[in-house]
């Protein structure tokens, strides 16, 4: 089974390629990756097998097939993504897989909330990968419209966390 780390290696280099789309699979996981255009987040389907089942000594003849584990963020980053070209606004991404954290703790107050102003500088969030702590930047000087996470949520690569109203 591929590592995290290996997995986000693997959305880095499709996403910064030329290919469309990938497969890659291995002792029966599937890994497969497709973007839909070069504004597109890299889309992941993550598939695992599933072991075969026995019902009151009634064995069945085929595993059921594998249930797929979508982490796709296609949906809502489109969706927001149209959102904030109609409004003119600027979305504030996740550079990579991890959890997001609005504070540096539970006990401390969230770096942004709706309204704050920020400058290009600010910290904005924290995401958490593999016990590691990145500070998330604001990218724009400008106003937080509206925070599209909930804190300790996970998020994947490129998907859309505020959307910021640039000055």
């Amino acid at each position: 089974m591929l590592k995290v780390q290996e997995i986000r290696e693997l959305i880095k280099l499709v996403d910064q390629s030329s290919i469309n789309e990938f497969m890659y699979e291995q002792d029966g996981t599937k890994i497969k990756m497709k973007k839909t255009g070069p504004e597109q987040p890299v889309s992941v389907v993550y598939q695992t097998p599933v072991e075969p089942v026995e019902a009151q000594h009634v064995q069945l003849e085929k595993p059921a097939p594998a249930p797929e584990k979508s982490v796709a963020v296609e949906t809502s980053a489109e969706v927001h993504k149209e959102e904030a070209k109609q409004e003119n606004l600027h979305q504030i991404t996740s550079p990579m897989v991890g959890t997001f954290y609005q504070s540096s703790s539970p006990d401390t107050d969230a770096y942004v909330k709706t309204g704050s102003k920020v400058t290009k500088d600010s910290i904005v969030c924290i995401v958490e990968a593999m016990k590691l702590f990145n500070e998330i930047e604001a990218e724009v000087d400008g106003e937080i419209v509206e925070i599209l996470v909930k804190d300790g949520q996970l998020v994947e690569y490129g998907q859309p966390l505020f959307l910021v109203k640039p000055e």
